[in-house]
């Protein structure tokens, strides 16, 4: 049986047995109010009866029922009374609807009532069943010497009761329709609001959407206009960092402030850089409309930080072979001069101009790294330093260096904090870089002669997405900014998960300083970052 007719079952057969109870406590109250109502009638006629002047009078009369019976039907006509009886203290009748009873006993106990009580009660009389009431006759001492009795057949409560019975019956009929109708609509509504589908349909659906959602690698997180997580899946939370189901918890207690943000901006989103962590995630946002009308935002994340290392080392190695060449190339020209000096026969101009351009770059000179034997931190200086070099900047090595094995963790500080320099210091500047490691862990300190940082820009410049730059990094490959407000924040949290720290000041060259110190990895890890999330490479240029 379908849905929709099911409910509708349901609710008609609700609202019906709910009007049946009604109605039959409607008629039981109706029947009691009729019935109250008598009896107040009853009693009223009775008392009034009993204590007429007339009717006490009658009492010494010769031939009472003369003037009782007469009296008593006036009285029974006006109240609309089936019967007034009036009975002198040994029961004996001096009224009666039917005149031929006049002078027989009573049918019905009179004890209680000549004994001066009053009743009110249904009883069987000569003429029926009846609702009557009882009023003692008292003398003007106050001797009791007969009895009031007035009543009305059960029978004629019943017919006033079937007269109402008709409009409670109309107004319960009324109602089960309307209820009938409301059900039909309700049913009908919802089967809308379900798209029609039944619940086994709800059902594998439900299976498919969350075979769906909980099996893809891309995590899917959306929250509604209040702000509250309505989903999240297994690749969310896991690139998210979430160690509990966030559902049903307000966004902003559960996750990272820059994601929140992104959830709550107005503008689109796509492959938008979030650091979550130390993982670097691409993410977009779009708006759930349903019946034109948004219902939640929907925020889709993927892992870029193994494919943002891949891509930068990449574009590294790209770099470096583009400055060979060029170099390559720049040697051949030398090599031209130097043979036309000597076949001119000026070879001490020869000698002279070999002196003058064989020197390089201090920091490729492998006697400029005797201080750093770790062979990836060295690797990586040569390869920064050939690519400075040809933009016309100097990295070089702080002779007071002197780092023996580093990790994932140094070299990812190291990288980003270089290539923030770099960009600093734009063409002919320069950066000067001291690693040093001891006891306490590695200390990474990076100077350059570019503009600085101001002091109240300091401790922004560790937020994801502040940064004080503007164009390409020197490394990043042609068009490769989007990564901008990434690369300190990252470097701030490696220190801090690492039990060290990471700050801005002034450089004595002029420009920024930035400290980096990373505790041992004896005690908060031996390298590498949480579900590899750093890399040799850097995975952003930095937020200056």
């Amino acid at each position: 049986m379908p849905l929709g007719v099911q409910l509708a079952l349901l609710q008609i057969g609700v609202v019906l047995v709910v009007l049946v109870l009604a109605g039959a406590v409607a008629v039981r109250l109706q029947e009691d109010q009729i019935r109250d109502a008598y009896q107040q009638q009853v009693l009223s006629v009775a008392t009034s009866t009993a204590t007429l002047p007339s009717v006490v009078e009658a009492f010494d009369d010769a031939d009472p029922a003369a003037t009782l019976q007469p009296l008593a039907e006036l009285l029974r006509e006006a109240s609309g009374m089936t019967f007034v009886v009036i009975s002198d203290a040994e029961g004996v009748r001096y009224s009666h609807p039917d005149p031929d009873r006049i002078g027989e006993p009573v049918s019905t106990d009179q004890s209680g009532t000549l004994r001066g009580e009053t009743f009110v009660g249904t009883e069987r009389g000569t003429l029926g069943v009846s609702l009557r009431a009882k009023v003692p006759v008292r003398a003007p001492d106050g001797t009791v010497i007969g009895a009031a009795s007035v009543g009305i057949l059960e029978s004629e409560l019943q017919d006033d009761l079937r007269e109402d019975i008709p409009a409670v019956v109309t107004w319960i009929g009324g109602a089960a329709l309307l209820g009938v109708v409301a059900s039909l609509v309700v049913a009908r509504l919802v089967r809308r609001r379900l798209h029609g589908l039944e619940p086994e349909e709800i059902g594998r659906l439900l299976q498919a959407r969350e075979a769906m959602l909980h099996g893809v690698r891309e995590g899917v997180l959306a929250v509604d206009r209040r702000g509250v997580v309505v989903l999240a899946n297994d690749a969310a939370r896991r690139l998210l960092d979430l160690s509990a189901d966030p559902t049903g918890s307000p966004a902003a207690e559960v996750l990272d402030a820059h994601v929140v943000g992104l959830l709550q901006g107005t503008r689109e989103l796509a492959d938008e850089p979030v650091l979550a962590g130390e993982r670097l995630l691409l993410a977009n946002r779009t708006r759930a409309v349903v019946d034109e009308r948004t219902v939640a935002d929907v925020l889709t994340l993927r892992d870029s930080t193994e494919l943002s290392g891949a891509m930068r080392e990449l574009d590294g190695q790209r770099s470096l072979t583009a400055t060979l060449r060029a170099q390559s190339h720049e040697f051949r020209n030398q090599l031209h001069v130097v043979q036309g000096l000597l076949e001119l026969g000026r070879p001490d101009d020869a000698s002279a101009y070999v002196s003058r351009i064989g020197r390089g770059g201090d920091l490729l000179r492998s006697d400029a790294l005797d201080g750093v034997t770790d062979p990836a931190t060295a690797a990586l200086l040569m390869a920064k330093a050939a690519v400075v070099r040809e933009r016309g900047s100097t990295l070089e090595l702080d002779p007071a260096s002197s780092l023996v094995a580093a990790d994932d963790d140094v070299l990812t500080v190291v990288g980003n904090l270089v290539d923030n320099a770099v960009d600093a210091v734009g063409a002919e500047g320069a950066v000067v870089v001291l690693l040093a490691e001891d006891a306490d862990g590695v200390l990474v300190q990076v100077d350059d002669d570019g503009p600085g940082v101001p002091p109240a820009e300091r401790e922004r410049v560790f937020e994801v997405g502040v940064s004080t730059k503007a164009g390409p990094s020197a490394v990043d490959a042609p068009g490769d900014h989007h990564g901008r407000g990434i690369g300190l924040a990252l470097v701030r949290r490696v220190a801090h998960r690492r039990g060290g720290e990471a700050r801005v000041g002034t450089s004595p060259l002029g420009g920024a300083r930035v400290t980096v110190r990373l505790g041992p990895r004896d005690t908060h890890g031996t390298g590498g970052t949480d579900g590899g999330a750093a890399s040799a490479a850097p995975v952003a240029a930095g937020a200056r």
